[in-house]
């Protein structure tokens, strides 16, 4: 079974009434003899692709979801077949059927063997799919069992369901998944051609040292997705403020290129940001060249908001990450921020990222772990909600110690709630979904370094009963 994705450049040449109907880059799944249709009818590809065409409108705006819920799809249908059973077929059909895939998927030969996360993501795919099919009237059953319970929602007891097929996650505390300051500042270092010291680590043999540490600190100082970063252009880097400040400065994640879509703004510390900008005037000059795409979008009178993309004014934030890959200067060379040879736009961070730590780890630090983008993520959050809840704290505490007012500092904890922050920074949806940050946290050390820097503007009697409060905690 083959996956081809679409284009529909030259379509006005296949003699069809108009464009279509299929957005670009979708996957379709095609059988290895071409047809979708034969004596007992459309085959399960058929319904497989309609299911695929609505990902858009449904949840899955990002075509890098299209291809793995598609290739998903082609692996359970590939399964079906394999054992002569129909994607629609009875409950206990594709019940059996289910176990016997899960068997093989999570055991069985170490080529078809998927790790966890990738099982999860199968699992949501099909489920996604049968959901489909069930409310267009196509299948009558699902291969899956879920378990019902109730949980406090808001004060109120509220119905959930959970996929039995789902592997049991581990806990947080158990799988930590960020970078501590050490380790994250070992990280940079390494980026750079360093060594622990900082100073120039002699059996580096990498390319682009400062392209690199520069966009590895842009990331554990944003926190943004590898798809937000990846495509960010040079125009979109904040500009520098005259003095070095303590505020962190604001930074635009680009709408289009925002997981789901959404528009918000992140920001950076001062040194982060001025790392950025030594990188774009000096290493990235020395890479800007006269590359060019297939289709490129020249642009002119570019500033920080837009520029005029082949005689068209046109603001940044409406390009989409496709688009941006395409930006080209009046004589060639990428806009985007990250450059290799001759202007070309560097995008494999995943892969840059684990090498990094891969030679850490047998140079330096046997105990560093692999990182990929969303591991930089994490590790903004930690360390940006460590410094919310510290300076949160130590401010409510001289608040308390001036005015001996207990509304008045319930108040200021109901307004300034470091996980709200954190959860517009990062961009979620809802509280709940940052405060699993929290669980990951040392918030014993947190509070208690709090009050010890403002040990000297508390009252002696609460910091006793502070001290006290933390020992019988041990």
């Amino acid at each position: 079974m083959l996956v081809h994705f679409f284009s529909s450049e030259g379509w006005q040449s296949w003699g069809l009434g108009g464009q279509p109907l299929i957005p670009e880059r979708m996957p379709v799944l095609i059988d290895d003899d071409f047809l979708f249709a034969d004596e007992h009818g459309p085959r399960a590809t058929r319904a497989v692709n309609s299911w695929l065409r609505t990902l858009p409108s449904s949840g899955a705006p990002s075509p890098n979801s299209w291809r793995a819920y598609a290739l998903a799809a082609r692996d359970w249908l590939t399964h079906l077949r394999r054992h002569a059973i129909g994607v629609f077929a009875s409950r206990q059909e594709l019940v059996a059927a289910l176990g016997t895939y899960a068997d093989r998927r999570l055991s069985g030969p170490l080529d078809e063997r998927l790790a966890s996360s990738s099982w999860e993501l199968q699992v949501t795919a099909l489920s996604q799919f049968y959901g489909w099919a069930v409310a267009e009237d196509l299948a009558q059953a699902v291969p899956f069992t879920q378990a019902t319970g109730v949980r406090m929602v808001d004060g109120r007891l509220v119905d959930t369901g959970r996929n039995l097929a789902r592997l049991r996650r581990v806990k947080p505390h158990v799988k930590v998944q960020y970078l501590a300051a050490d380790f994250a500042e070992l990280f940079c270092h390494g980026l750079a051609g360093l060594g622990p010291d900082g100073l120039e680590d002699a059996t580096f043999r990498g390319r682009f040292p400062g392209r690199n540490a520069a966009m590895g600190r842009l990331v554990l100082g944003t926190g943004m997705r590898s798809r937000e970063f990846t495509h960010l252009l040079v125009h979109e880097v904040p500009p520098l403020p005259t003095e070095p400040t303590e505020v962190p400065i604001p930074w635009a994640v680009p709408e289009l290129g925002a997981k789901g879509r959404k528009l918000r703004t992140t920001w950076i510390d001062y040194a982060s940001l001025a790392t950025v900008h030594s990188y774009v005037e000096l290493d990235r000059e020395m890479s800007r060249g006269s590359w060019m795409p297939r289709k490129p979008l020249v642009v002119e009178e570019a500033d920080f908001h837009g520029g005029r993309i082949n005689g068209r004014r046109t603001a940044w934030s409406s390009l989409a990450p496709a688009e941006r890959l395409r930006l080209v200067g009046p004589e060639g060379g990428s806009l985007l921020l990250a450059l290799s040879h001759g202007g070309r736009p560097f995008v494999d961070w995943g892969t840059l990222f684990r090498r990094t730590a891969r030679r850490i780890r047998e140079r330096f630090e046997p105990r560093f772990p692999d990182v990929a983008p969303h591991r930089c993520r994490h590790s903004f959050a930690m360390a940006t909600l460590e410094k919310l809840v510290e300076g949160h704290y130590r401010q409510a505490a001289q608040l308390a110690l001036a005015t001996g007012d207990a509304a008045g500092l319930a108040l200021y904890l109901l307004k300034s709630d470091p996980l709200l922050i954190l959860r517009d920074l990062l961009g979620h949806s809802s509280v709940l979904t940052t405060e699993v940050y929290l669980k990951r946290l040392d918030v014993h050390r947190i509070y208690r370094a709090a009050w010890e820097k403002a040990r000297a503007d508390v009252d002696p009697a609460a910091l006793t009963e502070a001290e006290a409060e933390f020992e019988e905690a041990l």
